[in-house]
């Protein structure tokens, strides 16, 4: 069987895509010290691996082409558009790129993005000030940030899942978890009980229901002309 890898090759797409994502994300992130980094490189390499095989070569289709060709023979996984493996492996016969997964995926992109940012107005105030971040998304986790760029990942993985992204993924989230209490270690050191009560009080990855109401509440009653609600 021959394959037509014409759809791929496209090494400028490659770092022009690499390119626009990672300033995107230093713009928001914009790290400083060394484990700042660390993070950033790590999350960049993702998106080169993951743009190489979307643009460039896909490694992962042509390593599992023999089974996709034998249990999907009507799909042509040499065309761009079979790149979106989930939406080819649900059989949905549409546009891929109006797809569920497609569109959960700009879901989680565009909400760690909006996570990052806002995140990082916060957190740039209160470094300023030499104060203990606690407003914003700090109300409801503790590391807004790194839950931020899994949402990325995560999101990214839906769209375009590659065998190397997926063995990516999981180290990237047990490097963000590290980085996570490296930070709070040194968050003790400097802010000592407040930032022990902050521990107790907001849950450092997840949540709880009962603090994203308040911060609802607190957003609807903060906007101009809430009072007369």
């Amino acid at each position: 069987m021959t394959h037509d890898l014409s759809s791929y090759g496209l090494w400028s797409l490659v770092l022009l895509n690499s390119a626009v994502f990672i300033l995107f994300a230093f713009s928001f992130f914009k790290p400083r010290t060394t484990r700042d980094w660390r993070s950033f490189g790590a999350f960049s390499a993702f998106l080169v691996a993951l743009f190489t095989e979307m643009y460039g070569f896909p490694l992962t289709i042509y390593l599992l082409s023999g089974w996709l060709q034998s249990r999907f023979p009507e799909v042509d996984w040499f065309s761009h558009d079979a790149g979106h493996l989930l939406e080819m492996l649900f059989g949905w016969k549409a546009n891929p790129h109006f797809g569920p997964f497609h569109i959960l995926s700009f879901a989680f992109i565009g909400g760690g993005f909006v996570l990052i940012a806002n995140a990082w107005r916060v957190l740039h105030t209160a470094q300023r000030a030499g104060m203990l971040a606690t407003s914003g998304p700090y109300a409801s986790i503790r590391h807004p940030q790194y839950v931020g760029f899994v949402f990325v990942l995560f999101g990214f993985l839906l769209q375009w899942p590659t065998l190397l992204t997926l063995l990516m993924f999981p180290v990237l989230v047990v490097m963000y978890v590290r980085l996570a209490r490296a930070e709070e270690r040194d968050a003790l050191n400097e802010f000592g009980d407040a930032y022990r009560r902050y521990m107790t009080q907001v849950p450092a990855f997840v949540p709880r229901f009962e603090s994203l109401w308040r911060s609802a509440r607190a957003d609807r009653s903060s906007k101009p002309g809430a009072e007369r609600l």
